[in-house]
């Protein structure tokens, strides 16, 4: 009797003490030891093109003067605010930010979608969008809802390429002002999740975010909506955020830059991407030094520091900072200075309108 209880005390035990990890668990530092030189600071003052401060409306001066103190530590000379909204809030947004730091914060503008199969829609959005620059706003951002969630009265979803917007794409143009587009998300947020999904674990983490069939058109249709807005309207510029999701097919990414040269791309959130192809990476920025900007997307000034290290240093085999989006290692790029430059400010310089560009070396 008690060598029965001890097989039900003890094989049970012994098989926990065995169990295998699961891949969350398993996250061992690395042993191999080669130079590292992390940095804090960027060597260049930078434009964050992709950042969203959903409070600015009603920021206080504490909260706001804390920003400024981050940013100056990190030498991010200005941020872009791409949660502006429109109207009222965007006044309010930047008379509390952008006024109170003139040369800090740029507020980019949104559009609502509801009323979208009323007449005149695009026109009454377009002279909205004309308003909001008028009242402060230095370009507008589109979600990604736009696509993917924004549906009519009849229900139908409303695609990126919708010609009832086209008004709104139009009125960019002839304002001279950058539209920053999220459209979609990375592919494999359409495919199975299971062991052959790259995403696995962002999906175990996020389950809202796996994209089913029966709900959301193919990847490629999505993005091939978003491409034709480029074409259709060449005279407006347009910012494909978070590398237009071909991070990890940069030669796609090209060919689309080649396209549609009034399209230009941004790097926020995909940096892990750019980590893993050291060498793709490289010459792909050197390549199109004139259409990529920086972008962060989440403010967290500790994340800064992965980027810099990423886009300055040649150091190898170092850590992403949320393994959801990276269970592998960073690789740095060692971008040369005029393409580290073009990167932080000049581009931003010379396609968002009324940024003060004084505090920049050249």
């Amino acid at each position: 009797m008690r060598s029965l209880l001890l097989f039900f005390v003890l094989v049970p035990a012994l098989a926990a003490a065995q169990s295998p990890l699961t891949f969350e668990e398993y996250d061992p530092p690395s042993t191999l030891v080669v130079p590292g030189h992390p940095v804090m600071r960027a060597k260049y003052p930078f434009i964050d093109v992709h950042s969203h401060h959903f409070t600015a409306p009603r920021m206080t001066a504490e909260e706001a003067a804390k920003i400024v103190r981050e940013m100056d530590a990190l030498n991010l000379k200005a941020l872009v605010n791409l949660s502006g909204r429109s109207g009222d809030s965007l006044v309010a947004s930047i008379r509390n930010m952008n006024a109170r730091y003139p040369a800090r914060f740029i507020t980019f503008a949104n559009v609502a979608f509801a009323g979208i199969d009323q007449p005149g829609w695009g026109e009454r959005a377009a002279t909205q969008l004309e308003r909001d620059v008028r009242n402060g706003a230095q370009g507008l951002k589109i979600y990604k809802s736009l696509g993917m969630e924004v549906r009519d009265a009849s229900g139908q979803r409303v695609p990126t390429d919708d010609p009832r917007i086209d008004p709104l794409w139009r009125k960019a143009g002839e304002l001279k002002i950058p539209v920053l587009i999220h459209t979609g998300d990375p592919a494999p947020f359409w495919q199975p999740h299971d062991g052959n999904n790259e995403r696995w674990l962002e999906l175990k983490e996020m389950p809202g975010r796996i994209r089913a069939p029966d709900k959301y058109p193919p990847f490629d249709s999505i993005m091939a909506e978003q491409h034709r807005v480029f074409a259709k309207h060449p005279n407006t510029t347009f910012i494909n955020a978070h590398l237009g999701w071909y991070g990890n097919n940069l030669a796609k990414l090209g060919e689309l830059l080649d396209r549609y040269p009034n399209m230009y791309t941004e790097i926020g959130a995909v940096l892990a991407e750019l980590g893993r192809q050291p060498r793709m990476a490289r010459a792909f920025l050197i390549k199109y030094q004139d259409r990529v900007l920086f972008g962060k997307d989440t403010y967290a000034p500790a994340e800064y520091h992965t980027y810099f290290r990423v886009l300055e240093t040649a150091d190898e085999y170092f850590d992403y900072y949320r393994r959801r989006h990276a269970f592998w290692k960073m690789y740095g790029l060692d971008l040369p200075d005029d393409v580290l430059k073009k990167l932080y400010y000049r581009n931003a310089l010379r396609i968002i309108p009324g940024i003060d560009a004084s505090g920049f070396p050249d």
